[in-house]
């Protein structure tokens, strides 16, 4: 696959994958697609299977049994999350205020607010409802049209609009879906089994009972710049990295055993069922070793790569960055280093990712926070901490993270596939001699 063919298969799938619910359907049609089958509970792996598994239709771990090297040898693994920061319907959001019908919502992760004003908003999710034979049944939805919209207040009634406005998230973004008739009392949970029915025709749906709803950007993901030098899209964080990690599993040669682990919950902490801190990976790897002998050897010989978008220097605020560590889109991906632990990279595990890169010949960038501020995270210290897995953390430099479109560089999520897809094939051993 060349770079152009990628990018091409990376927006359309950032245009499917509108919640870690689509994502994850996404992803186990192309599994599927390439032969991946569902790994159902008590059922046994072979030598050469290639399987996957899901958790609250929200994360995946899609695996490959190695033909020359099982589980136990040490599985090349990559790690990234589903879950973007967003903004969720409450469950009685419903609010009729001077004649427009309203949603309230909660904001989902760190967002940047201000970039949710004046733009085109759809909504997708997951509905549970009762089928009219009494069961409990749930289903994914996406109107995949634009239906509502958070206005701004104009500059003419707030002068101090560009100096002084803070946004308050109770009362300050909930968005506008219609203006109801005189009479008429809309209620979300209707709307749903109209969408429902739309969607879904065999679905029988009786009742809607609850949902997980998240408001999206509809403006397509898009080649930009004179030269379309970059990628501007919603979710880029993390959505880039679970495309690039499933590329490279689906383009490797199975001959080691290898895994790609995509939670979702990152942005709220990574604790729950679905996330990195809850017992989904370590609970599939104990299975697969079968022992705690082997699984202690399992961990021993495995190397984790936790990829997470990277910042990348912005033109504008230089000086957010240290001087010698500010990664620039279209140079390559980046090492991700905290010395207080944050990431979870080490000499060690850097080392080896610089000498695939070589090998495969792209360019490495670090990135280190200023020592003056704080440092995010990532799943990666959360899956070492879990596991006992060595593990590093690497990801694609962009601008504008947490906003409702980031942008990132053509070349970089393809050279980390790349980089990626090399690690799934290495022979040898993973750690240092």
């Amino acid at each position: 696959m060349d770079q152009e063919q990628f990018n091409r298969e990376l927006c359309a799938f950032l245009s499917r994958a509108t919640t870690p619910f689509h994502a994850v359907a996404e992803m186990v049609r192309q599994l599927r697609e390439a032969g991946f089958s569902q790994l159902e509970a008590g059922a046994d792996t072979e030598p050469g299977g290639h399987y996957f598994v899901t958790r609250n239709d929200s994360s995946l771990i899609a695996f490959v049994c190695g033909r020359e090297a099982p589980p136990v040898a040490g599985m090349r693994m990559v790690g990234a999350h589903t879950d973007s920061p967003c903004l969720m319907a409450k469950p009685a959001p419903e609010k009729l205020r001077n004649g427009y019908l309203q949603l309230g919502v909660e904001v989902y992760g760190g967002a940047l607010l201000n970039p949710w004003f004046d733009r085109d908003l759809s909504l997708a999710g997951r509905v549970s409802f009762e089928a009219v034979d009494g069961s409990l049944r749930t289903a994914l939805i996406d109107y995949r049209r634009p239906l509502a919209v958070i206005p701004s207040l104009a500059i003419h009634l707030d002068r101090e609009a560009n100096n002084t406005r803070k946004i308050n998230p109770q009362t300050d973004i909930l968005p506008i879906l219609c203006q109801p008739g005189e009479g008429d009392s809309p209620d979300l949970r209707g709307m749903l089994k109209a969408r429902l029915l739309e969607e879904h025709p065999d679905c029988q749906v009786q009742q809607v009972l609850d949902y997980e709803l998240c408001f999206y950007d509809t403006q397509a993901p898009a080649l930009v710049g004179l030269q379309q030098e970059f990628i501007a899209s919603a979710r880029l964080d993390n959505l880039l990295s679970c495309f690039v990690g499933l590329q490279a599993l689906l383009q490797s040669d199975a001959a080691a055993s290898s895994l790609l682990v995509c939670n979702d919950h990152e942005e709220v902490g990574s604790l729950s069922a679905a996330g990195a801190q809850g017992p989904m990976l370590s609970s599939l790897l104990k299975r697969l070793a079968g022992s705690e002998s082997a699984y202690a050897a399992l961990v021993e010989g495995s190397l984790m790569i936790s990829a997470d978008n990277a910042h990348a220097i912005h033109p504008n605020y230089a000086d957010r960055h240290d001087d010698n560590h500010g990664p620039l889109m279209n140079a390559g991906p980046v090492i991700k280093i905290n010395a207080n632990q944050r990431y979870a990279s080490n000499s060690e595990t850097s080392g080896f990712f610089r000498m695939l890169a070589a090998r495969e010949q792209v360019p490495v960038q670090s990135f280190v926070v200023r020592t003056d501020m704080a440092c995010g995270s990532t799943i990666g210290p959360i899956t070492a901490g879990g596991t006992g897995i060595r593990t590093l953390d690497v990801g694609a430099p962009t601008l504008g993270m947490h906003s409702i479109r980031e942008t990132a560089g053509v070349r970089d999520a393809w050279q980390l596939q790349r980089v990626l897809r090399r690690f799934y094939d290495f022979r040898g051993p993973l750690n240092a001699g």
